[in-house]
């Protein structure tokens, strides 16, 4: 009754697009027998890279067992899809194989031998896959392999996954089936409509589209009405187009039923519109209701040379030679084995190569049914390849661009629109391979590409090299000038009477450092020209020269804060008197042996004032020995005169015994010392090892290593913050150690050291001078030398021990400084 007041729903419109060709069918050879099932072969070989994208990345190792279902490898990347094992049974390798490709390339493929058990992993079907949520569906389809089994292999959890912004209108199911031979989705429809329908229900689910589009060639009537059966009383609609090559690429479906063009360059979903293939709603059907991932699919196996013709149900994996002889193939009558169709499939020259995700169709044909193309002609611009290209493109132009690799050119009349359907090859007069100069066109742009993006990679990972060095060299500087500053601060804060004493013991020492100067040149001279005052000179020159190392070491004193002695100190006052009458007397001495050797009248003379000046200064270093016993905590700082004293070090300034440190805190200080050296060390090395792999890293890396660059780059960030907060904390320690042996002794650990140095050379010094002149001098001269040495090992000795117990006093090892 109410029907008498509706209104029919006028039919579908369905539009057309630009050329197109109609090549023979051949599908009644396949399409007449239900689908069957594959062999299950000797071996399996699954290839990681049998979708598009980042190949998978294996999760077993060679000697596993792994039952059916089972994931072994793993996606990698955002564009990529799991792997599962298609049946229980054995890992028997992981390596290069060959591959579904035109070059008969090699790539990684995972290798199983079958148990023949086909036990299944424990499986987990999800009665309400809508309970998952989107993300939680999309994840699953991920895990399950799930990529498109119509076209290139794109992962389907991407492919669903649209931006926040995105809006779809129409999700189309393309089941056209355009290309001839090929059945595989006709017999699909036919025998598995609901459960395709149930897949097309979870894509609507996940994209939320406003109309859902089955198109369907119209050479296919029973797939047209068990679609339409199996989509009764739903939203789903099913066009039927006409029959015409290239009606089933994505671009041309589209406008077959929507009438919209895609832009070049755009996406489809940029247009408001999701294609997918009813073999991948199949699938995603038994992923989610099932928990089945994706281990296998339906292969059309037709041709002259196959003696069951027909389409299968084939482990993926399983080796083309293994199927080929499961559906009876005649070895000696196949002369051309296609994978794919013979529109835009390639010839296989290798039966080992392995059935993929993206396998719909194998040919085996005799030479009469696919004979081998004639010889490529020169083309004769007759215009038929443009009349017939479903993308409007110029290809001709395309032809001669590629040919002369000008792919500048070839890019600017949008030769990456192709979609590669070999319309234009089909209806050529001059039998040209167009498809293959395109092909070829394209991976050379996309190779230089992919080189380009190489090098700015290369480039950046340089820059922020560079920028990572530059850094720490700013750092390095920045402490640098902070120890500076610091300095100066110090010496800012120094009362201004320290200034003076320094500026006046800078002039005193420039001035004896001058006279020294003027002195030796004056003795060289005078020795030249055999003079008798040379022996004098040369005296002067010495004493010069120990009175310009005196103000030299008071002026180290001075800037290093320690007190300058005293003039007036009784022990200081003894302590040069010595030195000055040493120093005569040696002068003396170099002066007697001259005139015995010239045979002076005067010999006799000064070798007597020697022997007075002698007894002048056991005299007075007795006076200093007694002294020094009066006052046992006095310790005092050597004026050093003539050549006796030219290298002796000073040991210490003439001040009261320093306060005893605390043995505890020392022993304390030495263990947080040494801790603190070791955790440096150890944080060193292992910044100066994770920088060398980064460095390495960066050398090696491609395009997809920017997770791991970025990784390795923060792990050096961390190490090397890590030790340089080590070095501070141990920097600090030590300059806290230093300040108290400053404060305890009165001078800085490198003016001890330089002390306790140079009475170590000055000694060593005299004791080669005493050795070599054993044999030749006088008793005398022996007998001076050796009281020399005695009093320059003494004075070592108290270097030694005031530095000894500096270090030790203050938890410091001299290794450590």
């Amino acid at each position: 009754m109410f029907g008498l007041f509706g209104k029919a729903r006028p039919p579908a419109p369905v539009f057309d697009f630009p050329g197109g060709v109609h090549p023979p069918q051949h599908k009644g050879r396949s399409n007449g027998t239900p689908i069957q099932p594959g062999p299950l072969p000797a071996q399996l070989v699954l290839p990681l890279n049998m979708h598009l994208g980042a190949p998978a990345k294996p999760c077993v190792a060679e000697g596993d067992r792994v039952l059916k279902g089972e994931k072994i490898a793993e996606p990698v990347g955002a564009v990529s899809a799991a792997l599962h094992a298609p049946t229980s049974g054995t890992v028997v390798a992981i390596g290069p194989r060959p591959i579904q490709h035109p070059s008969g390339m090699d790539a990684l493929c995972i290798v199983m031998e079958p148990d023949g058990e086909d036990r299944w992993i424990e499986r987990r079907p999800v009665a309400d896959p809508a309970a998952l949520g989107p993300d939680g569906l999309v994840a699953l389809l991920r895990e399950a392999g799930v990529a498109g089994l119509g076209g290139a292999g794109f992962p389907t959890a991407v492919k669903v996954t649209l931006g926040d912004q995105q809006r779809v209108e129409q999700l189309i199911i393309n089941a056209v089936e355009c290309e001839p031979y090929i059945t595989a989705d006709d017999r699909l429809m036919r025998e598995r409509a609901d459960e395709i329908a149930g897949g097309i229900r979870l894509l609507q689910y996940l994209l939320n589209p406003q109309h859902t589009l089955i198109g369907i060639e119209d050479n296919k009537p029973e797939a047209i009405a068990a679609m339409r059966a199996a989509c009764a009383g739903s939203d789903m609609e099913v066009r039927v187009v006409p029959t015409k090559y290239p009606s089933g690429g994505e671009k041309q479906l589209i406008q077959l039923l929507t009438g919209k063009e895609v832009p070049s360059g755009a996406l489809p979903a940029q247009c408001g519109v999701v294609c997918q293939n009813v073999g991948t709603a199949w699938a995603i059907k038994r992923a989610a209701h099932d928990g089945e991932p994706l281990i296998r699919r339906v292969t059309t196996v037709t041709g002259d040379a196959v003696a069951r013709p027909g389409n299968y149900e084939t482990l993926l994996g399983t080796p083309v030679r293994d199927l080929l002889r499961h559906a009876g193939v005649d070895g000696e009558r196949l002369g051309r084995l296609v994978m794919g169709g013979p529109m835009m499939g390639f010839t296989l020259h290798d039966p080992a190569v392995p059935v993929v995700k993206t396998s719909n169709c194998l040919i085996a044909a005799t030479l009469e049914e696919l004979p081998e193309p004639p010889p490529e002609q020169a083309c004769i611009r007759c215009g038929a390849c443009a009349e017939s290209c479903p993308a409007s493109l110029l290809p001709q132009q395309l032809y001669w661009y590629a040919k002369s690799d000008d792919f500048e050119r070839a890019q600017r009349h949008d030769l990456m629109d192709c979609i590669e359907c070999g319309a234009c090859a089909y209806v050529c007069p001059s039998h040209i391979p167009l498809v293959q100069y395109y092909r070829y066109a394209k991976g050379e742009i996309r190779h230089q590409a992919a080189e380009q993006l190489k090098a700015d990679r290369a480039r950046e990972r340089f820059e922020a090299r560079q920028a990572r060095l530059e850094k720490e060299r700013e750092e390095k500087e920045a402490r640098r000038r902070a120890r500076l500053e610091a300095n100066r601060q110090k010496q800012a804060a120094a009362p201004a009477g320290d200034d003076r004493r320094l500026a006046d013991l800078k002039k005193a020492v420039g001035k004896a450092s001058s006279a020294y100067k003027a002195a030796v040149k004056a003795a060289k001279t005078a020795e030249a020209q055999e003079t008798d005052n040379a022996a004098e000179l040369r005296a002067r020159a010495d004493q010069l020269k120990a009175e310009a190392d005196h103000l030299k070491a008071e002026l180290r004193d001075a800037k290093a804060g320690a007190p300058v002695p005293a003039p007036t100190d009784l022990l200081a006052d003894l302590k040069k008197a010595v030195g000055e009458a040493s120093g005569a007397y040696k002068a003396a001495v170099k002066a007697a042996k001259a005139a015995e050797a010239e045979g002076t009248d005067n010999a006799h003379d000064l070798r007597a004032k020697a022997d007075t000046l002698k007894a002048e200064a056991d005299r007075l270093k007795a006076e200093l020995r007694d002294a020094k016993a009066a006052n046992p905590g006095a310790v005092v700082k050597l004026a050093p005169t003539g050549k006796a004293q030219d290298n002796a070090p000073a040991t210490g300034d003439a001040t009261t015994s320093a306060p005893e440190a605390d043995p505890e805190a020392a022993a304390k200080r030495q263990k947080r010392l040494k801790a603190l050296k070791t955790a440096y060390n150890m944080a060193h090395k292992q910044y100066k090892e994770a920088h060398a792999a980064l460095e390495r890293t960066e050398r090696d890396a491609g395009d997809d290593d920017r997770e791991r660059l970025d990784a390795l780059a923060a792990k050096v960030d961390k190490l090397k913050a890590k030790a340089d907060h080590c070095r501070d904390a141990l920097n600090a320690l030590v300059e806290e150690a230093k300040a108290d042996i400053r404060a305890h002794t009165g001078k800085d650990l490198k003016t001890l050291k330089l002390e306790a140095a140079r009475a170590e050379t000055a000694l060593r010094q005299k004791a080669d001078e005493l050795a070599r002149l054993r044999d030749t001098a006088d008793a005398d001269t022996l007998e001076t030398l050796d009281g020399e040495l005695r009093a320059l090992d003494e004075e070592a000795q108290v270097a030694r021990r005031a530095l000894k117990q500096a270090v030790q006093e203050q938890g410091l090892v001299e290794d450590d400084q």
